[in-house]
């Protein structure tokens, strides 16, 4: 399946570092948070990407543009009036990545809309590019094919301002809205998976997915959740990115399946990354 990735957003919550870069592409580790959520799909087998951009649509360009010299053992041979370069060792993801600009403004189910001839007829992954978890994506996966309906989405019971699910006992999504402050209702994780008819509930820049698509589906009993009892964060501040960062440099990071060094914090803060 492929995975589309929703990364167009201002990120105003956490300025201090989103008035530089898109929120996406914020580091945790020394990488962006955004890579982190790619290599948790890859983990699982799912290597092709499709991430909706917008705010500073370049930046998330160029720095997958840079990845492969970034990550490789390169010689520069300028000699002799030439301009050769030799690639020694590359330590690359075996990955296929297509960033489409969605637009500045464009709403959530804009840009899921906008990026729908890259997806084509297909079931597809779809989450938000700021939050890591450690669900376990082909029990995900196996979960949406055993209920036949249009839409799965993760989750979880955490205090925190997204989206509110009211799930029945056989966990079909029965209505769908935003936050209250006094709710502890399970709430919209992302990490979903979609299948091709739920583009014929998007129309438009100004759409909002998690307000037409997803109430829409839960209203006709086409939406389901997969109960997420492990971990699950997003990065909404500065606060949570630093205890995303605690995480990494004790090894603590239940996201993390996968073999790379994190420099410790106190390196970072000595070069400036963190």
């Amino acid at each position: 399946m492929k995975v589309v990735l929703l990364a167009g957003g201002f990120g105003s919550r956490i300025s201090e570092e989103s008035q530089f870069k898109p929120k996406p592409m914020i580091e945790i580790g020394g990488m962006p948070i955004l890579w982190h959520i790619m290599k948790e799909y890859a983990y699982y087998g799912h290597t092709e990407f499709i991430i909706c951009a917008g705010y500073k649509q370049e930046y998330i360009k160029e720095w997958f543009a840079n990845y492969f010299i970034h990550n490789s053992d390169v010689t520069f041979d300028y000699r002799n009036g030439k301009n050769e370069m030799t690639v020694h060792h590359s330590n690359l993801e075996p990955w296929k990545v297509t960033v489409v600009d969605t637009g500045y403004n464009t709403m959530t189910g804009g840009r899921i809309k906008r990026v729908q001839k890259y997806v084509g007829d297909e079931p597809f992954l779809m989450t938000y590019g700021d939050g890591v978890c450690d669900v376990e994506i082909d029990k995900l996966v196996a979960f949406h094919k055993s209920h036949g309906k249009l839409a799965t989405l993760t989750a979880v019971k955490m205090a925190q301002d997204k989206g509110i699910l009211d799930i029945s006992g056989d966990n079909a999504v029965r209505s769908f809205r935003e936050k209250n402050a006094s709710d502890g209702s399970p709430i919209n994780a992302g990490y979903m998976v979609l299948e091709p008819k739920v583009f014929d509930l998007l129309d438009g820049d100004n759409c909002v997915f998690e307000k037409t698509a997803l109430v829409e589906l839960a209203k006709h009993g086409q939406l389901m959740s997969y109960i997420h009892e492990g971990f699950w964060q997003c990065m909404d501040n500065i606060r949570e990115k630093m205890m995303l960062e605690k995480m990494l440099a004790e090894d603590k990071a239940p996201w993390k399946r996968w073999e790379r060094d994190v420099p410790n914090i106190e390196a970072r803060k000595i070069t400036g990354n963190i």
